[in-house]
């Protein structure tokens, strides 16, 4: 099995990349960093209304990368980051090609430095 298709294997019904891929969504997962947070309360971060930001946050949990807790009358949403493994991954082929890149630039002012 190759690389690539390696990571794609377990995606959910909603792929990672496409549920990051909106600047709201990802707003949203910054802010779950620092701890659960009611819906009402995300909601409120944002010049949107209410169903807007629900419609965000059901991709975001088709995406698994939150998990709803119902309380009484609230819903408390949960950061899950197991599916940023994926894009770790993903993102791990372009940083050993920038390594690489800038070795071989080190190597070409080193170069021109010993001339």
């Amino acid at each position: 099995m190759s690389e690539q298709s390696d990571i794609f294997m377990f995606m959910p019904d909603t792929d990672v990349f496409s549920a990051l891929a909106n600047p709201v969504r990802r707003e949203i997962l910054t802010h779950l960093r620092k701890g659960p947070r009611k819906a009402g309360d995300l909601a409120n971060r944002f010049a949107l209304g209410r169903p807007a930001v629900s419609e965000h946050l059901q991709v975001l949990r088709k995406a698994q990368l939150v998990r709803e807790e119902p309380r009484g009358r609230e819903r408390y949403y949960h950061l899950d980051p197991r599916p940023l493994v994926q894009v770790e991954k993903w993102l791990a082929v372009f940083e050993r090609y920038w390594q690489d890149r800038l070795g071989d630039l080190q190597q070409l002012l080193d170069e021109e430095d010993s001339k």
